[in-house]
């Protein structure tokens, strides 16, 4: 198959995979690798070199992120379970202060889901909107829309979380520069959101709920809840060890060539960071047990399997991408047209529309585009962080009634159906927009 032919297969592939997730509703796992295979044997390449792309693909995509994934979700499990995520988010409250609690919350929610699932988080912090509401006299739907925006910014644009984590192992791009420049890019974005929550989230007024017996359950625990030392550590740790590698890696080796610089480089390769970080996670735990170091690790990599799955068959399509000649004749197609980081904020934009999940969204765009960033003269530099950052923009964008995280935050948020499309699909593609911009602006000043 030459020409045309190979670009109505990529893009019948893209309607597969939406059709096949969003209607017949067939695990993301299995349409991948079908999809993989689908691709290569229609696009004319021989059955065992199909097979070993799609095995290559994906054992080289879990080697370099396979631990990350697994590290970054027992944090977040353990962090849950043990209140580490509610003592940053009572933190960042004191520090900003009740009056201005609605943006706290859009901050908070920001932290929190660096390491928890934006969906988890925002279950965990639902009670304090209530409180939050209430004292305020303010609408529901302010609090639960800058919270939920505040979540979803670094969801999808700050590893560890699994999605950005992935596309940095799929494109090759360092992790260290996606974490800086995810946190650059998720603050206007954050902003955005509490700005749409505020302005038109206002207008639709939802009392919150009787808070009942809930407040005495949450003081019950809070004497039992870590310190904001320990509570913080598991986060603030990895980040820092993994932006110190970036550092002690960069060609002028700021930290010279000897010991020093070989042991920053080496506690900062993010699976070991990430492992530094487990044992943080542990200290929020008042008392070490079996159940926590066995049971709880257990239920965390449970949790991070199906993530991983995902993230691997994601690879063997981009593996066998990269095995057609679709790379080449996309390569001569697209090399004049200067699409930049717009092409991968659309392609995961529409996926993420069409089948709900933005970790889905960004792993299979990242399959997609990864053979194409020399087409798109983001190959070299921070080209490919942009990319991660301009797939996490176009993932958030949007979220609506197939997406699970739209109906945590409307059914947490006493929010009708209609009031949740108004309010949180339309933030998403308020705050997605924003996204592309600030990933545009980074990417005219640095590329």
């Amino acid at each position: 198959m030459q020409g045309v032919g190979l670009l109505i297969l990529l893009l019948g592939a893209i309607v597969f995979i939406v059709f096949m997730t969003a209607k017949v509703r067939l695990h993301p796992f299995i349409v991948l690798l079908l999809t993989s295979l689908g691709v290569g044997l229609l696009a004319g390449l021989p059955a065992q070199q199909v097979i070993s792309a799609v095995t290559s693909g994906f054992g080289g995509t879990l080697g370099s992120i396979g631990i990350v994934i697994a590290a970054g979700t027992i944090i977040g499990f353990i962090m849950e379970k043990s209140g580490a995520a509610v003592v940053m988010a009572n933190t960042i409250l004191k520090l900003v202060g009740e009056e201005r609690s609605a943006l706290a919350m859009a901050f908070t929610g920001g932290v929190v889901s660096i390491p928890v699932f934006c969906d988890s988080g925002f279950v965990i912090l639902s009670p304090l909107n209530r409180t939050l509401a209430e004292r305020s006299k303010q609408s529901l739907s302010v609090f639960a829309i800058s919270l939920s925006m505040g979540l979803y910014a670094t969801h999808v644009f700050v590893p560890p979380t699994p999605g950005p984590i992935a596309a940095a192992g799929t494109l090759g791009a360092d992790l260290g520069t996606v974490i800086l420049l995810g946190l650059l890019v998720s603050i206007p974005c954050i902003l955005a959101g509490y700005l749409f929550a505020k302005v038109y989230g206002s207008r639709i007024h939802i009392d919150p709920a009787p808070l009942g017996e809930e407040t005495g359950v949450k003081e019950e625990k809070q004497k039992h809840y870590p310190s904001v030392l320990s509570s913080f550590a598991p986060i603030v740790v990895p980040v820092i060890l993994i932006a110190l590698k970036s550092i002690a890696d960069y060609p002028s080796k700021p930290f010279g060539t000897g010991g020093f610089q070989s042991f920053v480089s080496f506690i900062g390769n993010p699976n070991i960071a990430l492992l530094i970080g487990v044992f943080l996670a542990f200290l929020t735990v008042k008392k070490l047990t079996g159940e926590v170091m066995h049971d709880w690790v257990a239920l965390g990599l449970q949790n991070a399997g199906l993530i991983i799955l995902i993230t691997g068959a994601g690879g063997s399509l981009g593996s066998v991408i990269r095995e057609t000649p679709i790379a080449d004749y996309l390569t001569t197609s697209l090399s004049g047209l200067q699409l930049g980081v717009f092409l991968p904020f659309l392609l995961a934009a529409a996926l993420k529309t069409a089948q709900g999940s933005s970790t889905v969204a960004i792993i299979t765009t990242a399959g997609i585009v990864s053979p194409l960033l020399g087409a798109l003269g983001l190959a070299g530099g921070i080209g490919p962080a942009l990319t991660v950052l301009a797939i996490g923009a176009g993932a958030m964008t949007v979220s609506h009634a197939n997406d699970s995280y739209f109906w945590v935050v409307a059914q947490f948020s006493d929010m009708e159906v209609s009031q949740a499309y108004r309010l949180q699909t339309l933030g998403t593609l308020v705050t997605g927009i924003v996204g592309l911009i600030a990933v545009s602006i980074l990417y005219f000043l640095f590329v």
